[in-house]
C-alpha cells in the first residue's frame, strides 16, 4: 500500500474519531461507506473499524475524564452507567448470533432505524424522560445488538438515548465513547474467530488516526459551552444515522 494513501487513511481515522468522540457517534457511521466506496473489501473494512474504534475510545475515556466532560472515578455515577452498559452490552453480543438466527434482519434493522429516528426527534423536541437504571440497560441491550450485527451504530442508539433518558450531554458522549471501547474489542475478537481474519492492511493507519482522533474531541466538547448546541447535534446525527439505516434497507443506498 503506498504511503499515500496510508497517510489518507490515517488521516481520515482521525477526522471521523474526533467527531465520534466529541459527539459520541459516527465513526463507524460515516467511515465504513467511505472505506468500501474508496475500493476496500468490507471483510477488512469491519473489524479494521472495531479495533481502531476501541482504542480511539478508550484514549477518548482518558481525555474525557480529564477535561470534566464525565467523572470515572470510583464509585461516580458515569463508571456505574458505564459498568451497567458494557455488562448487559457483552451479553448481548454473546447472545446476538443465537437469537440472529430467531430475528429476521430486516425487521431488526428496520426496528434500529427506527429508534434512531425516534431518540434524535425525542431530543430535537425536547421531550425527556425521568433517569431509571432499566432505561439505560435496555439501551445498552440495543445498542450492543445493532453494534454485533452491522458492526456499528452503538453511538446513535446510546447517546440519545441517555440525554433523552435525562442524562447531561457531556456526560451521556463520555459514557458512551468508554462503554462502546470493550464492546469493539468484543466484537473484534468474535469477528477473528468466526471468519478467520488475517488482513491487517489498513489496520494500523486506522488505529494511529482514532487514537490521535480520541484524544482530541474530548478537548473540543470541554470548549463547547452552549449544551442545547450539544444536544442539536446529537439529535440531528441520531436522526441521520436512522435515515441511513433505512435507506441501506430498502437499497436506496448501497453501501
Amino acid at each position: 500500500m503506498e504511503i499515500t494513501t496510508i497517510i489518507a487513511i490515517l488521516f481520515l481515522c482521525f477526522i471521523m474519531e474526533s467527531i465520534d468522540s466529541g459527539i459520541g457517534m459516527m465513526y463507524g457511521t460515516l467511515l465504513s461507506p467511505l472505506l468500501i466506496i474508496i475500493g476496500f473489501n468490507p471483510l477488512v473494512v469491519v473489524p479494521s473499524i472495531l479495533l481502531s474504534q476501541a482504542i480511539g475510545g478508550f484514549a477518548a475515556t482518558f481525555h474525557h475524564h480529564k477535561f470534566k466532560n464525565a467523572s470515572f472515578g470510583r464509585g461516580t455515577v458515569d463508571i456505574k452507567i458505564t459498568i451497567l452498559v458494557v455488562g448487559v452490552g457483552i451479553c448481548a453480543l454473546l447472545s446476538g448470533v443465537y437469537v440472529g438466527g430467531y430475528i429476521p434482519t430486516f425487521w431488526l434493522k428496520f426496528y434500529i432505524g427506527l429508534l434512531c429516528i425516534v431518540m434524535g426527534t425525542l431530543i430535537m423536541i425536547k421531550r425527556t424522560f425521568k433517569f431509571s437504571w432499566l432505561k439505560i440497560a435496555g439501551l445498552g441491550i440495543i445498542s450492543s445488538f445493532n453494534k454485533s450485527f452491522t458492526g456499528g451504530g452503538f453511538g446513535p442508539i446510546m447517546a440519545s438515548g441517555q440525554i433523552a433518558s435525562g442524562v447531561e450531554e457531556k456526560r451521556a458522549i463520555g459514557i458512551t465513547d468508554f462503554a462502546e471501547a470493550p464492546i469493539c474489542v468484543m466484537s473484534f475478537v468474535g469477528w477473528v474467530l468466526i471468519n478467520k481474519f488475517n488482513n491487517y492492511s489498513i489496520m494500523v493507519p486506522m488505529c494511529v488516526g482514532a487514537f490521535i482522533g480520541g484524544l482530541t474531541g474530548p478537548y473540543l466538547l470541554s470548549r463547547v459551552k452552549n449544551k442545547k448546541a450539544i444536544k442539536t447535534a446529537v439529535g440531528i446525527l441520531a436522526i441521520i444515522s436512522g435515515i441511513v439505516v433505512m435507506l441501506k434497507l430498502f437499497g436506496c443506498l448501497k453501501v
